[in-house]
C-alpha cells in the first residue's frame, strides 16, 4: 500500500471512530432520546456535517453543542431541520414573516428587503435615512436574514420573529449589527426577556431570566404546562442561546 493509500486509509478510520464518538455523544443526551437516532452524521473536508429533522430548535441546538464539545470536532457543518409546528409554503413564511417585521416597532426606520427567486423587492424604505437594512428570503422552510441593523438586540429579534413563524424549519441569521458590539450575557438576557414581553402567550412579569456562559435560567411561576414551555421556547429562539435550564414552576 502506498503513501497515499494509507494516509486515506487512516484517516477513514479516524473519522469513523469520531463519528462513533458523536454518535454515542448524541445517545447520551436525554432531551435527544427521542430523534438522536434520525440525526445523520458525516464528515466533508474533515468538518462534521449535522443532518436530520428534529422536533425543536432545543434539540438542534442540544445536538450542535453535544457534537461540538469532542475534541477532535473541529468545524460543523449544521443541515439539522426543525419539524414546523404547521406546514407551509415559502410563500406563505415569507408574508408572514414580512407582516412581523412591519408591525414590529423596533424595525419601524429598518429598510426591509424581500429575496425571491425572481429577484429583490423593497418591501419598506423609510423617508428619512433608514437605521438598518435586512433582507430575508425563504427556500424550504430555511429563512435567511442578511443585512446590518443597529445592535444585537434588533439581530436576535429579527430571529425570533423568524422563528415563530409556524412554517420555519430553520433561521440562518447573517445580520450584522452597526457599530459592531461586544457580545456578553447580559446581552442574552436583556433579548430573551424581550422576547418573553412580546410573546403574547407569556406572562413575562412572572418570570425572571439569568444568563450564565450562554445558558438561560429561567424562574418563577406560571399557571400552565404550555405557558412554561413556550417561555423556554423562546429563550431557546434567541441567537446566541447555547441552553436553557428551565426552573419555573407550575401553579395555577
Amino acid at each position: 500500500m502506498g503513501t497515499i493509500e494509507r494516509v486515506a486509509t487512516d484517516t477513514a478510520k479516524s473519522n469513523q471512530q469520531v463519528l462513533a464518538g458523536v454518535r454515542a455523544a448524541l445517545a447520551s443526551e436525554p432531551r435527544l432520546a427521542d430523534c438522536h437516532s434520525r440525526i445523520s452524521a458525516s464528515f466533508a473536508d474533515d468538518a462534521l456535517i449535522l443532518e436530520g429533522d428534529v422536533p425543536s430548535v432545543a434539540a438542534k441546538k442540544l445536538a450542535l453543542r453535544r457534537a461540538a464539545a469532542l475534541d477532535a470536532v473541529t468545524g460543523i457543518v449544521d443541515r439539522l431541520r426543525v419539524t414546523p409546528a404547521q406546514a407551509m409554503g415559502d410563500g406563505e413564511i415569507r408574508i408572514l414573516l414580512r407582516d412581523a417585521f412591519l408591525q414590529e416597532p423596533a424595525f419601524m426606520e429598518c429598510m426591509l428587503i424581500e429575496v425571491t427567486g425572481s429577484g429583490a423587492e423593497t418591501t419598506r424604505d423609510p423617508a428619512l435615512s433608514p437605521r438598518g437594512r435586512i433582507e430575508f428570503s425563504v427556500s424550504e422552510g430555511v429563512v435567511t436574514l442578511n443585512g446590518e441593523v443597529p445592535g444585537l438586540g434588533h439581530k436576535r429579534l429579527a430571529g425570533v420573529l423568524a422563528w415563530w413563524v409556524p412554517g420555519s424549519r430553520d433561521v440562518i441569521n447573517g445580520l450584522a449589527e452597526s457599530p459592531p458590539e461586544e457580545d456578553n450575557d447580559d446581552e442574552i438576557t436583556d433579548a430573551v426577556r424581550i422576547a418573553l414581553e412580546k410573546d403574547p402567550f407569556v406572562n413575562a412579569g412572572q418570570v425572571r431570566t439569568t444568563t450564565r456562559e450562554s445558558v438561560v435560567t429561567l424562574r418563577g411561576q406560571v399557571p400552565t404546562d404550555s405557558e412554561r414551555n413556550m417561555a423556554e421556547a423562546d429563550a431557546w429562539y434567541v441567537f446566541g442561546v447555547n441552553g436553557v435550564i428551565n426552573e419555573l414552576e407550575v401553579r395555577a
